[in-house]
């Protein structure tokens, strides 16, 4: 935002301030044109800001995400690994619940092979170097099965938040599912 003109700063900030309240609204399917509408600017320059749809997202959730990574920093320094990683993957489903969208922001990343580097900024990348050094951690450990990957980790997070943000009470319903995913169905006796 540095160099901009001072109008173009005001229109990013009021924008952005319009798409989170449409995205609290309607979630990710939010209209870009509505938000445009109720900003006072045209299309294109939204589309001048943010040139995607995913991008519009990426910038309304970015403080919900740097929270996360905040956390993430915070429980690498506790002794179990289990309960770190688990700590942290419980608050990626409480903000997937209840920032409405997030969920479905984070489905626009699939997994893929390609370095972070090429979306450094990214939710997903930025989760990603989040929770790396916790899932390694617990890996090491034994704490969690191997093999498994921050990609299955946000699959889950984000299918939990999704399958139950229609409930009467979504973070209830998501907490008991999330509890129900690590325990297992079936415990050994």
């Amino acid at each position: 935002m540095t160099g901009q003109r001072a109008d173009a700063r005001r229109n990013y900030s009021r924008i952005l301030a319009v798409a989170e309240a449409e995205v609290a609204r309607h979630g990710a399917a939010a209209s870009l044109e509505q938000v445009a509408r109720t900003a006072g600017v045209g299309s294109a320059t939204v589309r001048r800001h943010f040139p995607t749809r995913q991008a519009l997202l990426e910038a309304v959730f970015q403080e919900r995400i740097q929270a996360l990574r905040g956390r993430a920093d915070e429980l690498g320094r506790t002794e179990d690994s289990r309960a770190a990683l688990l700590d942290w993957l419980r608050g990626l489903v409480e903000y997937a619940v209840s920032a409405r969208g997030l969920a479905d922001a984070l489905t626009y990343e699939p997994p893929t092979d390609a370095p972070a580097d090429d979306a450094p900024h990214s939710c997903g990348a930025v989760l990603a170097d989040a929770a790396a050094p916790l899932l390694a951690r617990a890996l090491d450990d034994g704490t969690v099965r191997a093999g498994t990957t921050f990609h299955d980790l946000l699959t889950l997070a984000v299918g939990i938040a999704l399958a139950t943000e229609h409930h009467t009470e979504p973070s209830v319903q998501a907490d008991r599912l999330f509890t129900l995913a690590v325990e297992g169905i079936s415990p050994s006796p």
